[in-house]
């Protein structure tokens, strides 16, 4: 229901007053008793707090304003009041990481108190009532998921036996945009117009669909990648029914109802792909299996003790390989598209990648995954792309198990923390030039830093026990399909006119603007077979 729809009658507006009035007094009562003096009867060190708190919904309407990311405004809150401060959503307190030195503590000493994740109306309806394990609570049954998924998507066993679907769907777009190229390039440059974006999201979300449910190609691929968009960009909205559910009847912004209807269209592509896997099972080899067929042995209809009582099967097979879909899809072809976007925007970046690729690979052959190894230099352009542009800029919020103390300040239990990656990633006291594209960086001064969760400057994964198991296998990814396109075509800006690197409001970090280039083969033409 609409606010603005609620019929303005006397009695309507009587009631809604007296309910906001007495909201706003338990609002005040509450917040008195998460804050009064300790045991002690001395005042608890309390973090800076941002002005301009509202009754009842506190800071929320500062996150909401302006179509503005909710990491962007952060980050301005933090250069103001510093690398640790706390606003109040509702009557929910959250504390704002942005340095490293503070993330460390969050991810090491504190990092089993801090392992839990909030409840929310998105995690309730679009991630079948919290069975997606990435937002799953800390607990027997988010610990016996992720070890399933480990063992049999992510182990180095499994991810070798995949490499030739990989491959092969890489392949499959370089020849797509070549053929594009082929029907459509100007006579005049012998140069096509490409649409990147779409290019990778299409070849990312076929990889990912072959992989988990052994499809080739998707049907409806236009529709299932829209979907997978606006469950991103919704899991990213504040949503006021988080932060004072006792509004949630009146389903502000009409989150509730967009939910719905996308946890409908999610649920309805791998509830297909679940039921043909259970008609086809007796057909396949061991060979052939993909991780559905896995899912599907591990839990259909054999009763699994290390699962808590009340765990629907089909719910946890279904949204375990949903929530393998939505990781690997969505930030893999982000990373992609920023990446191909600030490379436009530096051409010497450009030629030296690709001369690279000539000296280690040649224009005899195609790229072939053992290949990255020696590409150093494309390495340490996608560790610059993750520094600035982290798919995820926030962290999934984590939530305090227990009372503990970060950077002195007693942190209660119930206590959300959002470490905020860009703030991390841009500290001017950690990179030089903070905000520029410089992949030389990982090549001179920061050589030895990682993006797997060991150095706290770089953590675009997250870090401890709720970082991003497929951490290696996205990287994979995201350094087969690029080099392979750098290496297979010249690709140039439209116009003189750099890249807009507009960001997007959502969970994940997408790029506002389309990432449109200017293609033509540099290789023969029959390697594009």
């Amino acid at each position: 229901m609409d606010f603005l729809s609620l019929p303005c009658n006397n009695i309507t507006i009587s009631t809604l007053a007296c309910t906001l009035v007495l909201l706003f007094f338990l609002c005040k009562l509450f917040h008195a008793i998460m804050y009064k003096p300790n045991n002690n009867g001395r005042n608890q060190k309390l973090a800076p707090e941002p002005l301009g708190a509202l009754p009842i919904i506190g800071h929320l309407h500062l996150l909401m304003a302006g179509g503005k990311p909710p990491h962007l405004i952060l980050a301005s809150m933090a250069d103001k009041y510093g690398p640790i401060f706390r606003i109040r959503l509702g009557a929910q307190q959250t504390f704002v990481i942005s340095n490293s030195k503070i993330a460390k503590e969050c991810f090491t000493t504190n990092d089993k108190l801090l392992a839990t994740r909030p409840k929310a109306l998105a995690s309730e309806i679009m991630g079948y009532n919290y069975n997606i394990f990435a937002i799953a609570p800390y607990g027997p049954y988010w610990r016996h998921i992720r070890k399933t998924v480990v063992l049999e998507l992510l182990s180095g066993r499994r991810m070798e036996f995949l490499r030739p679907k990989r491959e092969s769907h890489v392949r499959k777009s370089i020849k797509r945009t070549f053929q594009h190229w082929s029907d459509h390039k100007d006579a005049a440059t012998g140069a096509v117009t490409v649409e990147m974006k779409q290019t990778f999201d299409r070849v990312v979300t076929n990889m990912l669909v072959s992989i988990l449910f052994g499809e080739d190609e998707v049907e409806e691929e236009g529709k299932l990648d829209k979907s997978i968009h606006r469950l991103f960009r919704l899991f990213g909205e504040p949503v006021v029914a988080d932060f004072i559910p006792w509004l949630r009847w009146l389903d502000i912004g009409g989150h509730e109802r967009a939910m719905r209807q996308t946890a409908v269209e999610m649920d309805n592509f791998v509830n297909k792909w679940m039921e043909e896997h259970r008609r086809n099972r007796n057909f396949k080899s061991k060979e052939e299996e993909d991780f559905m067929d896995a899912m599907l042995s591990l839990f259909d209809g054999v009763p699994n003790q290390s699962l808590p009582r009340g765990y629907d099967t089909d719910c946890v097979i279904k949204s375990t390989c949903l929530t393998i879909l939505l990781a690997a899809t969505d930030t893999t072809s982000i990373t992609l598209a920023w990446a191909l976007s600030l490379v436009l925007n530096n051409y010497k970046v450009m030629e030296r990648i690709q001369d690279e690729l000539d000296t280690y690979i040649g224009k005899e052959r195609c790229v072939e995954e053992p290949d990255v190894k020696q590409l150093i230099y494309l390495q340490a352009v996608i560790k610059e792309t993750l520094r600035l542009y982290p798919p995820a800029p926030l962290a999934l919020p984590h939530e305090a198990i227990e009372d503990c103390t970060i950077d002195g300040y007693h942190i209660k239990k119930g206590t959300r923390i959002v470490p905020n990656f860009v703030t991390i990633h841009r500290d001017p006291l950690v990179w030089a030039n903070p905000n520029e594209f410089i992949p030389e960086r990982f090549l001179t001064d920061h050589k030895d830093v990682d993006v797997k969760g060991n150095h706290f400057e770089l953590i675009p994964f997250g870090s401890g026990r709720r970082m991003c198991p497929g951490m290696s296998f996205g990287l994979q990814i995201v350094q087969l399909t690029l080099a392979s396109q750098i290496h297979s075509f010249d690709m140039k800006r439209l116009s003189n006119e750099p890249i807009d690197m507009t960001e997007s409001v959502g969970l994940t970090n997408h790029k506002a603007t389309p990432l449109e280039a200017l293609l033509v083969p540099r290789l023969a033409s029959n390697l594009y077979g």
